[in-house]
């Protein structure tokens, strides 16, 4: 091999390694290609068999390759390197030996596993403003435990194809629809027409005097002050009705936000859930817990709606019965 030779292939291998670096590093890389980085063969795994389509396959043995489907890797480029090279790219102490670049997903052309669509009931879940990507996997997981009909994502959330929030997702992402970096105007069309969208308080201001800095309402404020009547009129925040998350309020198309922890609930999901006459849901807890974590408030939550859709459409099916017979 000529010196020539091994100078182009060190820079197609350099090439490459900024490539694998940028994807699992930088989200407006991820954005601008149209790329994303998935490692690990299960992930990989859930990623095939949802229809995600595979661009480069890196593995450090061959034992790695073979634990993977190579039937639907056939239009990928495989790729053998130093398990040097993975542990750069990763940032998993110990990993796994197998990372793959895929075309970013379009969740409405995925095909998702048949049980967990024979299992989902007609919950939706909003995450506005989650900007932990811990808290967003978890709670990306919750969803699909849940049977949740599909996610959707603020422009405010921490990108839900960030490695971390890959992580904790554990394959959420390839369960349901999750939808990403909408405005609030798109909310609506990935909605029912009939549904009633709630939101979730964590921290129950309403029952006791308000924090410095925020309303009863529990967001800033940021909106509830202004310089004239006009602009106090046109920022009023909307009265919402406290209600216990155990009382019924998951009788027909449902959905559920979930604020950030940082910033709560915006503007426009207090107006969302008042245009459809919807709840504010909190979970009563013992003296002196400030909070609950936006992910432990979703997870609550979402399995109680699942109790209460679930419950909703057995009656239905027995009034249903009773007719026949």
């Amino acid at each position: 091999m000529s010196d020539l030779d091994r100078s182009k292939i060190s820079i197609i291998v350099i090439v490459t390694r900024v490539k694998v670096a940028s994807v699992a590093r930088s989200r407006a890389f991820r954005d601008k290609e149209g790329k994303v980085l998935l490692e690990g063969r299960r992930l990989i795994c859930d990623a095939l068999s949802a229809g995600a389509a595979p661009q480069m396959l890196f593995f450090s043995a061959v034992e790695r390759l073979q634990e993977l489907p190579l039937d639907k890797l056939q239009q990928a480029k495989l790729i053998k390197v130093r398990y040097e090279d993975m542990k750069t790219w990763s940032d998993l102490v110990t990993p796994q030996g197998v990372i793959a670049i895929f075309s970013k997903p379009d969740a409405s052309r995925l095909v998702f596993p048949k049980d967990a669509r024979l299992q989902s009931v007609p919950l939706f879940l909003l995450c506005d403003n989650i900007r932990d990507a811990g808290n967003l996997g978890t709670i990306l997981r919750c969803a699909a435990a849940a049977g949740c009909d599909s996610v959707l994502l603020t422009k405010g959330c921490v990108d839900a194809w960030e490695p971390k929030v890959l992580r904790s997702a554990m394959g959420a992402h390839f369960r349901l629809q999750v939808f990403p970096n909408l405005d609030w105007d798109e909310i609506s069309k990935h909605l029912p027409k009939d549904v009633v969208v709630h939101v979730a308080d964590n921290n129950s201001s309403f029952l006791k005097s308000p924090v410095s800095g925020q309303t009863e309402n529990g967001t800033s404020d940021e909106y509830s002050e202004s310089d004239s009547d006009e602009e106090s009129n046109e920022l009023s925040l909307p009265c919402l009705k406290p209600q216990v998350y155990f009382e019924s309020w998951a009788q027909r198309s449902t959905a559920l936000v979930i604020g950030g922890e940082m910033h709560g609930l915006s503007l426009e999901a207090l107006r969302l859930a008042e245009e459809t006459e919807g709840k504010r849901l909190f979970v009563p807890m013992a003296p002196g817990v400030e909070s609950l974590s936006s992910a432990m408030a979703a997870s609550i939550l979402l399995f109680e709606g699942r109790r209460q859709l679930l419950l909703l459409l057995d009656k239905t099916r027995r009034r249903t019965r009773s007719k026949i017979f």
